[in-house]
């Protein structure tokens, strides 16, 4: 705790030290100096006169008039007013007092020059669906990548994971000249192309491609940043590579090449460690506390982008991955990107748990010990393939391909009390398993617009096609004790092969009742999944010593079908401010099963569902909107909760389906506001919403008093819900021109209820979560930030039987990261978290310090850099955590990344001429 108060205290002492700066408003009307009319969205600007970055900027309202607020220490400051067909208006303005009225501002008509002038010094552009910045108006370190460069866009956020959010919505597309970069990472691409190269940042609504091309509205809660490269930049070679060596045998190491030739672009990049971190990382001291998950105080440590695996299983893994990308425009018709990755990870991990299970009447114990090894071996090949017809037509194609390999073995022994903690029964199972996947999907899409109301038609087909196979060897021995003692004994060989095969098609038709506005959509979908599992499970023979007594009862054979044809009708508003529409479906399902060894449990059940859909959003300004929908959706019951035979796979619960069970009607209604100032960086967003299930199928399970042996089955129950709500503000608070505060509050509140069964007794638990959450950060610019953080979590349980206790849960997380930027060439970072878990219990441990620090050095002018890290310095990393469930408690531990120095060298190097040409002797660095 000394340690916490020495860092609060220090940021509270240059937080109080801080220059004063000059507050200053600036105020003005523009009219057109031809017909002396108002210019709306006019952009004008702030930039120091000293380096020309910008300083804020603002937009002229409906009357011409504009503001602008701030505070700097500059004595003066270059105002820039810019419209497009209008000549440019320059001044430099003095800041000598609080208020400066600059009156009524005439910008005279340009010609054609003036306009591309224009242009390319207006730091943002606003139109009615796009965001656009000018990266040259926007400052940042020699050595800048696109990450750094979003840090700086206004109404831009990213975390350290490198979520990107705009405007409060995240960002879930990033895109190079029209076109994906290594799929959907955006991490890969923001942390390794240089802003140097990038001329425009788009930011527009997540939209396919065909909705691109037909002008739907597309996703409402997503963006898609487009990087626009320079067209002298668009031709050369530059890349990085990375190395590092640690204590206790840890290491990474990445490297990443890129080729661009105008339209045409490859890359080809590989990386791998032993330190929970994904393949590509480049020894970046962020890896250490982001996606990988190492900070966290119950993560697995795995993590996977767009299907790739960057790690698997808990514990301690260790990954290597190559990739490589390929994107081409053929010719004005035909459009290719095509990408290609290799993935292999080995996790290790020990761990145990302490479980205790209530009862209606009773309670008992259950203690745990494993140990496990997992190793995966994926390949993917993805492309997308356009073909432009004309301005009208577009067909576009998507296949792809996996192959995975995966390995288990694990050994797991188990032991369960009762209520006067006597050992009822105990199992030793150790399992070898060995899988092969191969899976291809195809998605064809071909859209045709008619005329200019609004009018198109789109025929959509989507096949996938899976195959598995596995070894399944196990070895197990399971004890039950008491008045009627048992001995299981297996040793037991499974063959499993298994296909599905799933084919969707669509046909939707638009009718534009108003032209551009009010649409009517007639659609029809079609969806058949045919699931094939034969698994084949064979009894170890003494006298042969080998595996060939065919066992029926843990055995299977079965062919599912899921049919379903869905016609729908909606319709659809859409202007400036308001979008709203209202749809229905009839869903016409039809479930088979097929079972060849047990045709007494064949089953076929046909299903009919209305389903509705309702949405609105409202836009009161380019800063806010609020949006509601509804949604009633059908969701039927799975084969293993429809088939009736016993599963006896497990000794200690056997699991019995029900072919009576009823589809479940899942409503949801939720409601949304987003208030965001992109030019203050503040803003407020909450969002509330409801769902409730009928007929929600749920496990019902029984469990014998004597030997604690379970016989699990399903039920249909009304009642269930889950209602959230979250709301959070930031605020940004300009000092001056270096110096920044931003403040951020938040709370998260969840409340559910479920029925359930305990021993054939019906009960409602009710579960109540609430999560606030503050947050500062002060950003000196080039000499330091520091981030304190703290979080609360409070969650009560209830029950309406007397045989479960409610129970209360706290946990408490606080975080402080800093980054200091001096001396020169030098950057320092330090993550610190702080966990408290009054709640685990004894023998686990309930709080830890967590502190990450990273010295880095630029050398070579800057296109080197050598990083000394250490992993939890400290040397208090844990993976104690408590779950709760309506029923039990469990406390876990396992395996975790410990402490660990780390050396490692980063170089990067880019010859990407001017004007198309590569000029080889040019290298400098890139991030």
């Amino acid at each position: 705790m000394k340690k916490l108060i020495f860092l609060l205290t220090l940021f509270l002492t240059v937080f109080s030290v801080f220059s004063q700066s000059q507050t200053f408003k600036i105020q003005g009307k523009l009219l057109s100096e031809s017909d002396q009319l108002p210019l709306e969205s006019a952009t004008i600007y702030l930039e120091r006169v000293k380096d020309s970055s910008l300083v804020t900027y603002t937009i002229s309202d409906k009357e011409g008039g504009f503001k602008i607020e701030d505070k700097t220490y500059d004595k003066s400051l270059n105002l820039t007013i810019s419209y497009i067909g209008f000549q440019p208006f320059t001044k430099e303005i003095q800041i000598d007092k609080a208020l400066i009225n600059l009156g009524v501002i005439k910008l005279r008509v340009s010609n054609q020059l003036d306009e591309v002038v224009i242009k390319s010094r207006v730091p943002i552009t606003i139109k009615k669906d796009t965001l656009e910045f000018n990266v040259k108006s926007f400052k940042t370190k020699k050595d800048a990548n696109v990450e750094d460069l979003l840090k700086q866009l206004p109404g831009v956020e990213v975390d350290e994971q490198g979520k990107i959010t705009v405007n409060g919505k995240e960002v879930n597309k990033i895109l190079v000249n029209g076109k994906p970069f290594f799929g959907n990472d955006p991490t890969i691409t923001t942390r390794n192309l240089t802003k140097d190269i990038i001329e425009k940042i788009q930011v527009v609504d997540t939209k396919t491609k065909s909705e691109a091309l037909t002008g739907e509205k597309g996703s409402q809660e997503n963006k898609t940043i487009n990087l626009t490269i320079k067209e002298e930049n668009n031709k050369g070679v530059f890349g990085r590579l990375s190395a590092g060596a640690g204590t206790d045998e840890r290491y990474e190491f990445a490297g990443m090449l890129n080729r661009f030739n105008n339209d045409r672009r490859m890359s080809v990049l590989v990386g791998g460690n032993n330190i929970n971190s994904p393949g590509f990382s480049f020894g970046e001291i962020s890896k250490m506390f982001g996606r990988s998950g190492s900070s966290s105080f119950s993560s697995n440590g795995s993590f996977s982008i767009d299907g790739r695996s960057f790690g698997g299983g808990e514990g301690i893994t260790t990954s290597r991955n190559v990739g490589a990308n390929y994107a081409d425009v053929i010719n004005k018709k035909n459009d290719l990107s095509a990408d290609y990755f290799h993935s292999s990870s080995q996790s290790d991990n020990a761990s145990s748990s302490q479980r205790e299970t209530t009862l209606s009447d009773s309670r008992f114990f259950s203690n745990s010990n494993s140990n496990t090894i997992n190793e995966t071996n994926s390949h993917s090949v993805n492309m997308e393939y356009d073909i432009k017809i004309d301005s009208t037509f577009v067909i576009n194609i998507e296949p792809s391909f996996r192959y995975s390999k995966t390995i288990n073995r694990s050994a797991r022994y188990n032991e369960t009390l009762d209520e006067e903690r006597t050992l009822t029964n105990q199992s030793n199972v150790d399992t070898d398993i060995e899988r092969f996947g191969k899976t291809f999907t195809n998605d064809l899409t071909i859209t045709k617009k008619f005329g200019n109301r609004g009018a198109f038609v789109r025929f959509g087909i989507e096949n996938e096609i899976t195959n598995t196979e596995s070894d399944d060897f196990l070895n197990s021995t399971t004890q039950i004790f008491g008045d009627n003692p048992e001995l299981i004994q297996r040793k037991q060989l499974t063959d499993g092969n298994g296909k599905s095969t799933v084919f969707e098609s669509e046909v939707k038709y638009r009718y534009p009742i108003v032209a551009k506005k009010l649409f009517l959509d007639f659609e029809y979908n079609y969806r058949k999944a045919i699931d094939q599992d034969v698994r084949s499970t064979f009894d170890f023979d003494d006298v042969t010593n080998t595996y060939n007594q065919f066992n029926t009862t843990l055995s299977t054979d079965f062919e599912y079908v899921n049919i379903e044809q869905i016609p729908a009708i909606s319709l659809r508003f859409n202007d400036e401010k308001w979008y709203a529409s209202i749809g229905a479906d009839y869903v016409l399902r039809t479930l088979e099963n097929t079972d060849l060894l047990r045709p007494e449990f064949n089953i076929k059940q046909d299903f009919e569902a209305l389903q509705l859909s309702g949405y609105v959003n409202y836009r009161f300004s380019e800063k806010s909107s609020i949006y509601s929908g509804y949604r009633l959706r059908n969701r039927p019951p799975t084969l293993r909760q429809l088939q009736a035979f016993e599963d006896v796979s497990n000794p200690l619960n056997t699991v019995v389906g029900n072919p009576n069970l009823q589809p479940t009607d899942n409503h949801r209604l939720y409601v949304g506001f987003n208030s965001y100032d992109f030019q203050k960086r503040s803003g407020l967003f909450f969002y509330v919403s409801i769902d409730a299930q009928d007929d929600d199928v749920v496990s019902k399970t029984t469990i014998d008093p004597e030997s604690l042996k379970r016989t699990t089955t399903y039920a249909n129950v009304n009642g269930n819900y889950r209602a959230s709500f979250s709301t959070s503000y930031s605020k940004n608070i300009k000092l001056d021109s270096i110096r920044k505060l931003r403040v951020r509050l938040g709370v998260w509140a969840n409340k559910s209820r479920n029925i359930n069964f305990n021993n054939d007794v019906q009960y409602a638990s009710e579960t109540t979560s609430f999560t606030p959450n503050v947050g500062l950060e002060f950003t000196w610019k080039k000499i330091f930030d520091i981030k304190p953080s703290y979080r609360l979590n409070i969650t009560n349980n209830t029950f309406d039987i007397d045989a479960f206790e409610d129970r209360e849960f706290l946990n408490h997380n606080l975080s402080i990261k800093t980054t200091t930027y001096l001396p020169k060439r030098f950057e320092w970072i330090n993550d610190i978290r702080y966990n408290y878990n009054p709640n685990v219990a004894d023998g686990f441990q309930k709080s830890a310090w967590f502190w990450n620090t990273s010295l880095a050095y630029s050398m070579l002018k800057d296109k080197a850099a050598l990083t000394l890290k250490v992993y939890d310095l400290l040397n208090q990393n844990t993976n104690a955590r408590r779950r709760a469930t309506s029923d039990y408690i469990e406390d876990l531990q396992s395996t975790v990344l410990q402490q660990y120095f780390m050396l490692s060298f980063s170089w990067k190097f880019n010859s990407l001429g001017s004007k198309g040409e590569t000029n080889s002797s040019d290298f400098y660095i890139i991030d």
